[in-house]
Order: C-alpha cells, then sequence, then structure tokens
C-alpha cells in the first residue's frame, strides 16, 4: 500500500508541471495535486537563463512560471528537492526519493531533458560549464567576472544566446562550432548568415565546421584545442552541445519510448491515465501531419495545459502549432512557427539588410515552417497557412512584398 494518495501526480518541477496544475484549477479540479521536482525552486522558465538573469538584469522570482504563494493558495503541494525514483504504471503508485510511495490517479511525466555531456580530454577542468539550471547560470556569472576570454561551444542557441549576454557583459566571446553557420541547424546556411553577421559586427569571433579535440590547462582550462589544430586561448568555456529527453523513468515504468515519450494525439502514453508534456513528449502534430518533439518554452506551456485537459476528460487532438522565440540580447530578436527539418524551398521576404524580414520553409507545396525578425505580421501568415494546410504554388508568391499574404488561400 503506498504511504498515501492523490488525484493528480505531476512529476517534473517545470513550466509544463505549473500549467496543468493551473489549468486543473482554472477547470475547478477539486482533486488533490502534487508536483514533484527534483529542482531546489518552484517551476520556472528557463529562457531568462542565458539572458537577463545571467545578465543580473533579474531575478529568480521573475522566471517563477507562476507566484510563489499560488501553490498554497490553491491546494497544490509543491515537492521541491525530490526526485521520482520509481514508477509502477499499471498499480499507479510512484516511489519517490527517501522511499515514500505515493499512490495516484491520473499523472504526467514532464521530466525535461538532460545536456549532453562532452566526453574530451580535459573537460574536467576548472572554468567550464553547461547551462540548464538557475545554478549553472550563476556559477557562469561568477566565474566570468574575472574572465576576458570566454568560448562558446556549439552554435546553436545556447551557445548564441550566451555569447551575446555575455559579450555585453564585455566579455572577449569566440564561438567554436560543427555548423556552417550559427543557428543553421534549423534555419539553413543562408538565413544563419544574417545571424552571424550580427554576432560578427558586435565583436564575436566565430570558427565553423570545427570539431572540439580537447580542452588544455592545469587546474583551469587556458585553451581550446579542434580537431583541425586550431588552438583557442580562454579563460572560461560555455559547451551548447544540445540536450536528449530525460525518458528513464518512463523506460523504467515500461512506457513506449522512442526519442521521446511517445503520446498518441492527445499526449496520453501506452499507459492509460498517464500524459507526457514538454520536452521528453514525442507527440503527433496534427497541423504537420508528424510525430514531433520540440525543446521549447511554449510547447512546454501549451502541452501542460492541454494534459490537464485530457485528464479531466476532454481528451482533443493536440493541434497546437510550434511556436518559440531567441533573443541575441537586444541586437535580434527572432520568432519561428512550425517546424520543418528538409525543405524543399525558402522563401525570403524582406531584406537581410534592412533587419526585417522572413523566411518561409516549404515542402509539397505547404508552408511547413517560417521564422521572422521584426516582421510579426508574416507569422501570423504563416501560422494560417500551416494550419490549414494551405497550397502556396507558386511558392515565390510568398516572397512577393506586393501579394498579401492574407489573400494566399482565403
Amino acid at each position: 500500500m503506498p504511504d498515501r494518495n492523490v488525484d493528480f501526480l505531476l512529476i517534473g518541477g517545470g513550466l509544463a508541471s505549473a500549467q496543468c496544475a493551473s489549468e486543473l484549477r482554472k477547470r475547478d479540479a477539486e482533486g488533490s495535486i502534487a508536483i514533484v521536482g527534483r529542482e531546489p525552486d518552484p517551476p520556472y522558465e528557463r529562457p531568462p537563463l542565458s539572458k537577463e538573469y545571467l545578465r543580473g538584469q533579474s531575478q529568480r522570482s521573475d522566471a517563477y512560471a507562476l507566484e510563489k504563494d499560488w501553490y498554497e493558495e490553491n491546494g497544490v503541494e509543491l515537492i521541491t528537492g525530490r526526485s521520482v525514483m520509481g514508477l509502477d504504471a499499471e498499480n499507479r503508485v510512484a516511489k519517490l526519493q527517501g522511499k515514500e510511495e505515493v499512490g495516484f490517479d491520473k499523472a504526467l511525466i514532464a521530466t525535461g531533458a538532460m545536456v549532453n555531456l562532452l566526453r574530451v580530454d580535459g573537460v574536467q577542468l576548472d572554468g567550464i560549464h553547461y547551462l540548464r539550471a538557475f545554478g549553472n547560470s550563476d556559477a557562469i556569472r561568477e566565474d566570468v567576472a574575472a574572465a576576458e576570454r570566454v568560448t562558446l561551444v556549439g552554435g546553436s542557441y545556447i551557445g548564441c544566446e550566451v555569447a551575446a549576454s555575455l559579450t555585453e557583459m564585455g566579455k572577449k566571446c569566440t564561438i567554436v562550432m560543427l555548423e556552417e553557420a550559427p543557428l543553421a541547424r534549423t534555419f539553413g546556411v543562408d538565413v544563419a548568415a544574417y545571424f552571424e553577421r550580427v554576432l560578427r559586427e558586435r565583436g564575436i569571433e566565430i570558427h565553423p565546421g570545427e570539431s572540439l579535440a580537447s580542452f588544455r590547462g592545469e587546474e583551469r582550462v587556458g585553451t581550446l584545442l579542434t580537431e583541425s589544430g586550431l588552438e583557442i586561448p580562454c579563460d572560461a568555456v560555455v559547451i551548447g552541445a544540445g540536450v536528449r529527453p530525460d525518458t528513464m523513468l518512463a523506460e523504467r515504468a515500461g512506457l513506449e519510448v522512442e526519442n521521446g515519450i511517445v503520446c498518441d494525439w492527445g499526449l496520453e502514453t501506452s499507459a492509460p491515465g498517464i500524459f507526457a508534456a514538454g520536452d521528453c513528449c514525442s507527440f503527433v502534430s496534427e497541423p504537420l501531419g508528424r510525430r514531433l518533439r520540440v525543446e521549447h518554452w511554449d510547447v512546454a506551456f501549451q502541452q501542460g495545459r492541454h494534459a490537464a485537459r485530457g485528464m479531466l476528460g476532454d481528451k482533443q487532438p493536440y493541434d497546437v502549432i510550434p511556436y518559440f522565440f531567441s533573443d541575441l540580447s537586444d541586437w535580434a530578436s527572432l520568432e519561428y512557427v512550425g517546424n520543418s527539418t528538409d525543405p524543399e524551398e525558402t522563401i525570403l521576404r524582406g531584406a537581410f539588410d534592412d533587419g526585417e524580414f522572413s523566411a518561409f520553409y516549404v515542402a509539397g507545396g505547404k508552408v511547413e515552417a517560417a521564422l521572422s525578425v521584426g516582421r510579426g505580421e508574416d507569422l501570423q501568415e504563416a501560422r494560417r497557412l500551416i494550419a490549414e494546410g494551405v497550397e502556396v504554388a507558386p511558392a515565390s508568391r510568398l516572397g512577393d512584398l506586393d501579394v498579401d499574404l492574407g489573400s494566399i488561400g482565403a
């Protein structure tokens, strides 16, 4: 017998669990709710960790997903600093760190993702950091205070956002990456060239197409070496080598897992009554017609709310189009809707030189995704085109400023 029981057990102390709890209460769910998370803080939003929080321009509480008092005021038990070690999906029992067993009726697994740790010589040296939690951001800010040169490993969001923030803080930053250009894996080389220019113009040194070989130093890192023989002096390093979904609990529980916890169209896992959301969730995108796993703030936000509705019996297809944003300090802000991994065409609307443009990613005659810098109105139309599956051929008209995007497929 479990030590106690709750009606809704939300596993993972992040944004998805917070939104799930909030939605349950908004829909007048009267049952008991418990959130269990391994971090010491209440659920919070991670984007500030590489931006304003890293720069010391905001406080921890500014990033909290809900007001700290909300949980007590709404009868939600918040268990921080503890992990769920085991899950018996059939008998509806979770074993918490410390051996407490909690029975449940419905559950959400929102365990997020874990950073990819590099295994190269010298990676254990002082001054080498990863970024995933408040504590990591605190450690980076403190460690680089006396540093002049900081090297970022990886050309995706963490590498670019941290480089922008640290440059604003007066540090000389260098990015070393496998990619051909910063953010090229998501946006393609041509569009990524714009962001590379923005970063270089602010003094950031960029070395594309370089594979990390090792770090050198006595007790603290002093040099980064690449496979091509490049040697980069550095006083500190931040590694942004991507993340992988944290599916360990789900795997041990016997749930179906493949690049995330496999969910159906309503975010329910292979175990009835157990849902998943956020970075660990492999879901079926109704608008895009394929399975996705997306590691972004808005997806965790929306899926947490959707899972709550499913727990209450209102199980509808998850039809929200993925969305995310990124800021390179105040130099460039971008927004993106949809998901495109292998577009047949990339259509530019606007001009890179103006710093205001959109890029439409087209495959099979339909828009799969769109990126916008300074043209939010284009993004709204892109969202409509994706949701309605509009045939846009010839795709070139997407880039014609004389063509009203609202007229396409209307």
